[in-house]
């Protein structure tokens, strides 16, 4: 196995990659250190040298609930290369498998164009399947605990690889049991033979309501916050009317108030901002918790009000 300075001198491991443009926000700073393995084995190889090193990992998929600060991240920054975008259907078992690095609108695409019914609701969702096992991705209803079958995972820190059933993800709301040393490589779900049209139908009811509920063609991470018990993040923030409310470049969304928008000239800075002051604001208010759904990336850990530590890197 090659050691950190011969994958960097190979060019696995690059230095000083942008990361703005990989993420919804189009937001952040540089990666000290960047890698897109095309395999297991570069997978593999750049993590056991980069924990041999002392050098911290974050993994990324489609970089849509991501926040990355503009002073970027100072160690490793990973994402999955095209090696893991393939999907293979079993038609006889009626399971597909798809790589963590599969969006996951092309997939449920692809699904309909076969007539497979089971992920049309993953069309809502501006993810990769990695991201969706680790967070039990859902929209419209449906959640990927009700259709996944099983997920290959990578230990990191041994460089073994695992293959975990569905009830040994621990998956829950917005949630699973997946530790920041593991990384999803792939990903099996049941599905079964459906009517296109129907199946069709049912997606473009979804992207409808998508957009006559959520604010597109803006630059945003999705919802914020996670829902908390029998009621709905948005709702309370709204209640609040809080809608509107502005931190520097970026506010709350007048359309859904869980969705936190950039405008031009906007940092990163102020999206942390303004979810740390809409956070305190509810707590204060109505001393609920709500729990950030968005992942922050390469902000300093001192001075962050709870519950934002909890989802840093």
């Amino acid at each position: 196995m090659k050691g950190w300075d011969g994958l960097v001198a190979g060019g696995l491991v690059r230095a000083g990659v942008e990361l703005s443009r990989l993420t919804t926000y189009k937001l952040g700073g540089r990666a000290r250190w960047f890698c897109e393995p095309r395999a297991l084995e570069d997978l593999r190889s750049v993590s056991l040298a980069a924990r041999a090193r002392g050098i911290e990992m974050v993994v990324m998929g489609r970089g849509s609930n991501l926040v990355i600060s503009d002073e970027g991240y100072p160690g490793l920054v990973i994402r999955l290369g095209a090696g893991f975008r393939k999907v293979g259907v079993d038609r006889e078992a009626r399971i597909v498998r798809a790589g963590a690095a599969v969006s996951l609108p092309v997939l449920a695409r692809r699904m309909a164009d076969e007539s497979w019914s089971g992920l049309e609701f993953y069309v809502g969702i501006p993810g990769s399947v990695g991201g969706a096992v680790r967070m039990n991705a859902g929209f419209f209803g449906v959640e990927t605990v009700d259709v996944i079958r099983s997920a290959s995972i990578l230990d990191t820190g041994s460089g073994s690889v695992i293959e975990r059933d569905a009830d040994e993800l621990g998956l829950g709301y917005r949630t699973s049991n997946l530790g920041p040393g593991e990384v999803v490589l792939d990903a099996s779900y049941s599905v079964r033979e459906g009517d296109r049209e129907r199946i069709g139908a049912l997606m473009r009811k979804a992207i409808r309501w998508r957009r006559d509920h959520q604010p597109g063609g803006t630059l945003n991470a999705g919802s914020v916050f996670r829902n908390p018990p029998g009621d709905s993040a948005g709702r309370i923030i709204d209640a609040l009317g809080l809608k509107g409310m502005r931190r520097g470049g970026a506010h709350v969304s007048p359309k859904h108030a869980n969705f936190f928008v950039v405008d031009p000239g906007g940092t990163a800075q102020d999206v942390f901002e303004l979810v740390q002051d809409v956070w305190q604001l509810v707590l204060d208010r109505t001393g609920i918790l709500l729990e950030p759904e968005v992942r922050f990336v390469g902000f300093p850990r001192d001075g962050v009000r709870q519950p934002l530590r909890g989802n840093q890197d």
